[in-house]
């Protein structure tokens, strides 16, 4: 459980591989683009930070969370990625629909890791509401994007280093 004074755009640089040969893939929900637009900022602001080039990066939208999956094993099967971030917003509402998105959506990437070899990272916030999801995408909590992008590149270099 992430706790609440976490800032999830701090890392140490000293411990992301080199990442300026990876290629990452990058699946972006349309739905609550205003939350999913400052993910996708924060992960390709660090890929870039930290030497990717703007032509090893892929960017797919899809209409909403739960299409990532789609999104993502597609990508797998027709690009030559070395991770795959998939970026998400699933906000609390009134009935159990949020609870099924929420299920699916990490059933199913985490299926992906199982079932491929190119590491999926899960940069879906699921947040009780909006002012949570601001917090983590871009404010004072940070940017999970950020966070997602240092483990991506962590995990393509694993992927590298394992074969």
């Amino acid at each position: 459980m992430a706790t609440e004074n976490k800032n999830l755009s701090h890392y140490d640089k000293n411990t992301i591989p080199n990442a300026k040969n990876f290629r990452f893939g990058i699946v972006v929900s349309e739905w609550n683009e205003n939350i999913t637009s400052g993910l996708y900022k924060g992960a390709v602001e660090t890929l870039r930070d930290n030497g990717v080039p703007e032509e090893n990066l892929v960017i797919w939208n899809v209409p909403g969370s739960f299409e990532l999956i789609y999104g993502c094993k597609k990508m797998i099967q027709s690009q030559a990625v070395d991770a795959v971030i998939a970026i998400g917003s699933v906000i609390q509402g009134e009935t159990k629909h949020f609870d099924f998105v929420c299920e699916a959506v990490s059933q199913g990437i985490k299926d992906l890791n199982i079932i491929t070899d190119v590491p999926v990272i899960f940069c879906v916030l699921t947040d009780n509401n909006l002012q949570q999801a601001i917090d983590r995408s871009g404010g004072k909590h940070g940017n999970k994007g950020t966070e997602a992008a240092v483990v991506a590149m962590k995990m393509a270099g694993l992927k590298h280093r394992v074969k």
